[in-house]
């Protein structure tokens, strides 16, 4: 290949080195030296203009911001292919890069795993209150003034949005005794919802003993439990969330749970992260993670892969790996 299409990197390749070192034969490959979102402007007009695939992460705001409207009409029009890291990809204005010819693909499959592992590490440290005795021990107490927690077997956990992580939580759930129930946009098939029942939002809402939030966020996810939903809910629900922290109201959730509305909670993402509600941080029935759910060398590897086959398959014009489902027309 004389010419070498340029992949421009967002964030550097940790796990995946190997890979990442073989698209060089095909591609040329830089990571940004951009500080800010203004100093990638001005550099993509001079020593990125050409570049034709974009890969990125979950971090990459940290120096660009969204990639919003605004963002991706500054981008070049050799611009094609903007590859993400991650399952979730609402930083990224899907609609805009439609309106520019940009295909935008995502990681879905790799992180299915290492996300329901942790889900339900979260469920049972919350449903057991293990949180408050972590913090007590730590104050030189021992099994004093602690509640009791409760046993998984027989209760009931509703799985909001039952995709891939949704269904591999359920798979997790079943040797402990937990009674699936899902809601989704549309039912499963019987052997895809692997024996879970199907019921309205709702239901889902005021049966459950357990939910456990796996939506992608979007305009119609945003606040989908607020203090309505959480009104609905049984006194001591314990609530898992996995998926994006704008799903839930936040701040109805804290108020929820000081008033002991919500028994417990396990998160590992908020809605305004990297700040976390202080009501969440002082309260000890809050298990509380900084949104690790992907976060292992191995699954981390599997990324990075994923990520870079989409852009290896752009760049040689092959049939992409995995493009966002908005994209797969496109």
């Amino acid at each position: 290949m004389s010419f070498k299409p340029l992949i421009l990197f967002f964030n550097p390749v940790n796990h995946a080195k190997p890979f990442y070192h073989s698209l060089q034969d095909i591609a040329r490959t830089e990571v940004v030296t951009s500080k800010a979102r203004e100093e990638f402007f001005q550099d993509v007009q001079d020593k990125y203009k050409d570049v034709s695939v974009i890969y990125r992460t979950s971090a990459s705001g940290a120096v660009a911001g969204n990639f919003d409207d605004d963002f991706i009409q500054h981008l070049p029009a050799s611009c094609k292919y903007i590859c993400h890291n991650g399952a979730g990809y609402d930083q990224i204005d899907v609609n805009a890069c439609a309106k520019r010819g940009i295909t935008v693909t995502y990681a879905p499959d790799p992180v299915t795993e290492a996300t329901a592992d942790l889900a339900i590490w979260l469920l049972l440290g919350a449903l057991r209150q293990l949180n408050p005795s972590l913090v007590s021990l730590r104050a030189g107490n021992f099994k004093k003034g602690l509640d009791f927690g409760h046993d998984p077997q027989g209760k009931i956990l509703g799985v909001l949005g039952m995709g891939r992580i949704g269904r591999a939580i359920k798979k997790r759930g079943d040797p402990f005794g937990l009674v699936t129930r899902y809601h989704n946009r549309t039912p499963l098939t019987a052997d895809d919802a692997g024996g879970a029942q199907y019921v309205p939002f709702q239901q889902l809402l005021a049966e459950s003993d357990i939910i456990s939030v796996n939506v992608p966020l979007n305009a119609g996810t945003k606040h989908m439990i607020g203090p309505k939903e959480i009104a609905m809910m049984k006194d001591g629900v314990v609530i898992v969330n996995t998926a994006r922290g704008a799903v839930i109201d936040e701040a109805a959730m804290a108020e929820a749970l000081d008033s002991g509305k919500i028994a417990a909670v396990g998160l590992d993402v908020y809605e305004h992260e990297p700040i976390v509600d202080n009501r969440l941080v002082q309260n000890p029935r809050a298990l509380l993670v900084p949104h690790l759910g992907t976060h292992t060398t191995e699954t981390l590897a599997k990324m990075e892969i994923w990520a870079m086959e989409n852009a290896r398959r752009a760049v040689l014009g092959e049939p992409l790996l995995s493009p966002v489902p908005e994209h797969a027309h496109l």
